[in-house]
């Protein structure tokens, strides 16, 4: 039998009694309407997994006697930083999904010269907000443990003059080299995905100063929802835990 999986925003203890977030809450209660003394199993962004009964659900409250903790590691030993210029609302949100699913760390939204999304302060917050619990639900679904981080959205410069010791990839669809093309190890990358009109040529160049490798994917132009996908996908197979 399925056991629901629900994320709890406090560091959960062995053997202890909690009551869910109202998020949680609502989710036992309404959506799934539970009842005493059934299973759930929760996870607190530690990496690790507790089975809870349930002892008391109600709109109100839901009240969980929690077992014993356990290490439940399913992150990828490659870690991906994803830098995507945001576009469309609904593709965004997918992209973040999926891209969860498949083992991203950490999304950073950006902001291009060809970006058509105009948000203000107040919609900027939101929509980071709106983000990082799509991401949380993609958790819940797809069994991972720790929730990526989705940062608040900046300047594709601001993202491209961040230092450190990733291996930088950008997709270009003249480019000469291909995933297999890459060093044979890596453990760390930055991936930058652009916007469906592609970067602007002052980006392009912009990106080779900072060292980022040029990379296709294929003979065939994909659209910005579909390239971060099969790059991720790429990526993990070549350096992750895809197979």
């Amino acid at each position: 039998m399925h056991i629901p999986r629900i994320y709890h925003p406090e560091l959960l203890k062995s053997n202890t009694i909690i009551y869910l977030s109202n998020n949680a809450n609502n989710h036992i209660s309404r959506v799934l309407r539970m009842n005493i003394g059934e299973n759930i199993e929760l996870f607190d962004n530690s990496n690790s997994v507790l089975v809870g009964q349930l002892l008391e659900v109600n709109k109100k409250s839901v009240k969980v006697q929690l077992g014993t903790k356990k290490i439940v590691n399913k992150e990828s030993p490659l870690y991906i930083h994803l830098g995507q210029v945001i576009y469309c609302s609904k593709k965004m949100e997918f992209t973040i999904q999926k891209s969860v699913e498949l083992g991203v760390n950490i999304i950073t939204p950006l902001i291009s010269e060809r970006c058509n999304i105009k948000l203000n302060t107040k919609k900027i917050s939101k929509k980071q907000q709106k983000w990082q619990n799509i991401a949380i639900s993609s958790c819940e679904q797809c069994g991972r443990n720790k929730i990526p981080l989705i940062r608040p959205i900046i300047t594709i410069k601001d993202w491209c003059i961040n230092k450190d010791d990733s291996l930088k990839i950008i997709l270009h669809p003249k480019a000469n080299n291909s995933i297999n093309t890459l060093p044979t190890v890596a453990s760390k990358i930055s991936l930058l995905i652009g916007p469906e009109g592609g970067l602007s040529s002052d980006e392009i160049i912009m990106t080779t100063n900072y060292k980022f490798n040029n990379i296709l994917l294929g003979p065939r132009i994909l659209r910005t929802e579909t390239t971060a996908l099969a790059a991720i996908t790429a990526l993990q197979i070549r350096f992750g835990d895809l197979s």
